[in-house]
């Protein structure tokens, strides 16, 4: 547990613009449209496991998918289909930030992937969030686990970090050429969830925000408008969800596409060790948002019932 204080870009393969997903009423119509004007192809229905909602029944195939089709087991095992490999950043060879680990799939045959920065909390280093990167790297994308400029970053500063290490992906890193630069997301622990707030209110371009178990100061983030996944913990003393999490996501905007799982009997640290339920969420929002797959829908939409492990959670469902 913390303590509580107080690129020159490169060209993706496939470039596109990315307008903010508030949900538009009619989007599922015209999907629908569209694969029944033979312009799209709509994945085949997969089998929902227990307590997790069913997929939309047609949408056109992204072309970002990456991987085969999902299903509960392969969203909650250890590692996904791809192989991966990773690299150390020394923090003398970067600027903005401290350094940190690259975990990225070996091969691009299936052509780039969206990257993911994430960072630690208060006087943590990336060790304390280091399970997520084979984990997330292994279901198809380049991440990034960083150290900060110092232990003590308020969550602002955590924020700005995050940047920093996305555009050193995808401008300076050795993986940049595997990276689509509008495909972008940031998650955080603690301070560092606080700061994937603040990155996403700075950067509207990013496509999916992950505070787990947030802590920040500034409770109101209606100008938010990035897809974000407010991970809390019921028993957390730390960041207690009622001033933290709770709050952080009544203030996003209703139009936007967000959602909020509440760990049952779960501390403030659940998400510095490997934890099925934060990890096939994640995988889930990053999938569904990053990589527009909606073949990951079918596991955020409905909303989950409580369970041993989900203390509450809930969405704006359908998403755009």
């Amino acid at each position: 547990m913390q303590p509580l204080p107080a690129i020159t870009p490169v060209p993706s393969a496939l470039p596109r613009p990315r307008p903010r997903r508030f949900r538009p009423v009619l989007r599922w119509a015209l999907t629908l449209a569209v694969v029944g004007a033979g312009l799209g192809a709509a994945p085949a229905a997969h089998a929902v496991g227990a307590g997790l909602g069913a997929a939309p029944a047609a949408h056109a195939a992204s072309p970002y998918q990456r991987g085969p089709a999902p299903t509960v087991t392969s969203i909650e095992a250890t590692r996904g289909a791809f192989a991966i490999a990773q690299s150390t950043v020394t923090a003398s060879s970067v600027t903005g930030f401290g350094g940190g680990t690259v975990y990225y799939p070996t091969s691009t045959a299936e052509g780039t992937f969206g990257a993911v920065a994430i960072s630690p909390g208060y006087t943590a280093a990336q060790s304390s969030v280091a399970w997520l990167g084979p984990r997330l790297a292994s279901q198809g994308f380049v991440v990034i686990t960083i150290d900060t400029l110092s232990r003590y970053d308020q969550p602002g500063s955590r924020g700005t970090q995050l940047l920093a290490a996305l555009d050193y992906l995808t401008n300076t890193s050795s993986v940049r050429t595997r990276i689509d630069r509008n495909r972008l997301a940031v998650m955080g622990h603690s301070m560092g969830g606080g700061g994937s707030l603040s990155a996403a209110n700075t950067r509207p371009q990013l496509q999916a925000a992950i505070p787990l178990t947030g802590w920040h100061t500034v409770k109101s983030w209606s100008g938010v408008r990035v897809p974000t996944l407010v991970i809390g913990a019921e028993n957390d003393s730390v960041a207690p969800v009622t001033s933290h999490s709770e709050p952080f996501y009544t203030s996003l905007p209703s139009t936007l596409d967000k959602a909020y799982l509440e760990l049952n009997n779960a501390s403030h640290s659940a998400p510095t060790s490997s934890n099925v339920t934060v990890a096939k969420y994640s995988i889930s929002w990053l999938k569904r948002f990053v990589d527009d797959d909606t073949r990951y829908e079918q596991f955020l939409c409905p909303a989950s019932q409580p369970s041993t492990t989900i203390q509450e959670y809930r969405n704006t469902c359908p998403h755009s």
